[in-house]
């Protein structure tokens, strides 16, 4: 038998008989993990809202040896909130839908449960902090935590260099297949060809340079967040079912 802590996100929840949970949460050390709550469902429970998805909280888990590698699902006996991050995300729909179309990325992109991925948990729980704050517009934050979850899991775009010779930039064409722009000699079926403006709009959210992100033309991002959503989608095999309820 064997107790362990950590600190996580809470990405979803399942139903589990009448009074009982299944909480997924990203963690720092073990990666995802799948735990049950008990009572968590009833009035009284003493986990209150710290395992309701968006929350950041200190969890203590109990398993014995066969839980500890997958056979059955550990239990949640302790939980502490850290911070409280869907107070400010759920009292507006433009940061409730970036928000789950963030924790739906997580998961995905953590797949394999109890494996560390201490980088995309990072940005997770740095871009559900600034959402709740909302110190930026909702689909700035999203396609900046989409560019950032794809490069550190190894599908980075290129938004200057050709992403097939390597030739400096700037290139016009874009291609999700190739890996972002490419050349003239590079092109591609099915490339197309985005404007600059939102091409820099999207080299600027994966950098990190804000100052430019929000002084974007509206047209530009939704430009670019049509070529997020298609560059994602390709490297995920199929698309996020939460991104279709997310305003454009």
């Amino acid at each position: 038998m064997s107790l362990f802590r950590d600190d996580g996100i809470v990405l979803r929840t399942q139903k589990l008989g009448e009074a009982d949970r299944i909480i997924t949460l990203l963690t720092r050390g073990h990666g995802r993990v799948r735990a049950v709550a008990r009572g968590v469902r009833r009035t009284k429970s003493k986990f209150g809202a710290g395992l309701e998805p968006f929350s950041h909280a200190d969890v203590q888990f109990f398993a014995r040896g066969s839980e500890l590698v997958g056979r059955s699902l550990p239990l949640c006996t302790q939980t502490e909130i850290i911070a409280p991050y869907g107070n400010g995300i759920v009292i507006d729909y433009a940061r409730y839908t970036a928000a789950t179309a963030m924790l739906e990325t997580a998961e995905r992109f953590t797949e394999n449960e109890g494996e560390p991925a201490v980088q995309q948990y990072l940005l997770l729980i740095g871009a559900l902090r600034t959402l709740s704050r909302g110190e930026h517009e909702p689909n700035l934050i999203l396609d900046a935590f989409l560019l950032r979850s794809l490069a550190v899991n190894g599908y980075a775009p290129s938004f200057t260099d050709c992403a097939k010779c390597g030739i400096h930039g700037p290139n016009r064409h874009f291609s999700v297949a190739a890996g972002g722009v490419v050349c003239g000699d590079c092109r591609v079926a099915g490339s197309v060809v985005p404007s600059s403006e939102a091409i820099a709009l999207l080299s600027a959210l994966l950098t990190g340079d804000w100052g430019h992100a929000d002084a974007c033309e509206a047209r530009y991002v939704r430009e670019g967040s049509g070529l997020v959503s298609a560059y994602l989608h390709w490297h995920l095999e199929r698309g996020l079912r939460s991104l279709r309820y997310v305003e454009k």
